[in-house]
């Protein structure tokens, strides 16, 4: 996966330098290669106290700058500590819960870690176990896991968790959300009483504030804006559009240059929706959950690159995506909630960026999406329009480009061939995704890009989504 690529900081005069706060000069430097010269308001409310030995309870708005605020807290109050490092025994804990969020978090740590002669490794499921076996028998200081891997491996004896003097969990809702708290319960038990805990998340909400009273003492509160504020530098517009101009006004858009983040609500849809979009010329790649670890990291590296520029995703991508120059978000599918409205969104308008969130509207949705921008408190400017707007070249502007694809050869059996044409959306009563107006019947609610899960199914392991 390609490493984060920092963000340019435009620092107020009046703001702490990292000196201040108390980070090594080892680590300022390598700050400063990379661009990051000043603390965001997150670093600098929460660094003193993390420094200082005490629990941190850090709660702030998505893109934020958290992961910066611990992983300088962690490696600065290891290097200090000098423990050497055993087999099997890491030092310090980071949980995340997605794969996507626990590489990224690695690849930050990497590069500050190596100044102070750390050593760092990620444990997350879709991959073989065995390299992360060899790599904690090697010994390692600092852990960043999803827990389910992590949870098998100390069942298995391969990682004990007794020698560990700092735990962080990032994201924390976002673990509560995905049903991993039971997991990383189980994890947090097995650490020391007497080591520090760092939790950050944008709410308390959802079996949270049970973690944070049994495993955090006496912490520090720090908050940066709201627990879940919108950001001033996004606009945020609602195309209300009839149900057979969505996929071309999508075109529209995502033809456009720079990078786009298009959102559905289920795995399938993402599938399907990338497939019609590169049929119809966008270079796109896709980001759910039913890929194999080696494609997910491989079409996120491709969007991080720039090689495509439009990633299709469900909401895996919703938070642990940091890609830069991200400049426009479309909700294809309105979420289900609004707390993933506003963490889908936070792919663009990072670290002090501007961006454009766009959300798309049937009349059957309409009711939905207005509940959705009042508890997401937004403001969103609202458009009746059809393809060919000129609305749609203000949001996504310049020169539309479209790559011609070849015809797909037949392969196999009918439903095969129509599935690489982009027309498997029959299956399962939904309509096709590329059905003609006439045979594409409008959705009530439910957005045509997605397709509902089947009766029954059940969500995955936690730790390996």
């Amino acid at each position: 996966m390609a490493a984060r690529r920092p963000q340019q900081q435009t620092p107020s005069p009046k703001s702490p330098t990292f000196a201040d706060l108390g980070v090594p000069d080892a680590l300022i430097r390598v700050l400063a290669a990379t661009g990051v010269n000043r603390p965001f308001p997150i670093q600098a409310a929460t660094l003193p106290d993390a420094l200082a030995g005490r629990d941190v309870l850090g709660r702030g708005r998505t893109g934020s700058g958290k992961t910066y605020a611990f992983v300088l807290a962690v490696l600065t109050r290891l290097a200090a500590a000098a423990t050497p490092r055993r087999a099997g025994r890491p030092r310090a804990l980071i949980l995340a819960p997605t794969r996507e969020l626990a590489a990224q978090i690695d690849a930050v740590m990497a590069p500050l870690a190596k100044a102070l002669s750390l050593r760092t490794m990620t444990i997350f499921g879709g991959v073989a176990a065995g390299p992360q076996v060899a790599g904690l028998r090697a010994g390692v200081d600092v852990v960043v896991a999803c827990p389910g891997r992590l949870a098998d491996l100390v069942e298995a004896g391969h990682a004990r968790l007794d020698a560990i003097e700092i735990t962080v969990l990032d994201e924390a809702d976002h673990m509560a959300d995905l049903g991993f708290l039971p997991t990383v319960r189980r994890l947090m038990e097995r650490t020391p009483r007497g080591g520090q805990r760092l939790l950050f998340s944008a709410t308390l909400d959802d079996g949270v504030d049970v973690l944070v009273r049994q495993f955090l003492t006496d912490p520090v509160e720090r908050s940066v804006d709201s627990k879940l504020s919108p950001v001033a530098a996004m606009t945020h517009h609602v195309l209300h559009v009839r149900t057979e101009d969505r996929f071309a006004v999508l075109v529209e858009l995502t033809a456009a240059p720079g990078r786009t983040v298009v959102f559905t609500r289920t795995k399938r849809g993402a599938k399907l929706l990338t497939r019609r979009l590169v049929a119809a010329g966008v270079p796109a790649v896709e980001l759910h959950g039913n890929l194999a670890q080696a494609a997910r990291t491989r079409n996120l590296r491709a969007f991080s690159d720039g090689d495509v520029r439009t990633l299709v995703a469900t909401d895996i991508a919703a938070r642990g995506t940091d890609v830069k120059d991200v400049a426009l978000v479309v909700h294809a599918d309105p979420p289900a909630e609004h707390k993933a409205y506003l963490h889908r969104s936070g792919r663009t308008a990072r670290a002090g960026a501007a961006g454009t969130v766009v959300t798309l509207m049937t009349d059957g949705q309409a009711p939905e999406v207005r509940e959705l921008t009042r508890k997401a408190g937004i403001a969103a400017t609202t458009t009746r329009l059809r393809p060919g707007d000129a609305l749609l070249r203000t949001l996504a502007p310049g020169e539309r480009t479209l790559v011609a694809q070849p015809a797909p050869q037949p392969t196999g059996p009918r439903r095969e061939v129509q599935a690489a044409r982009g027309d498997a959306g029959r299956r399962g009563g939904e309509p096709s995704l590329t059905a003609s107006a006439k045979s594409a019947p409008a959705r009530s609610g439910a957005a045509a890009f997605s397709t509902r899960a089947r009766p029954g199914a059940r969500r995955g392991r936690a730790g390996r989504a």
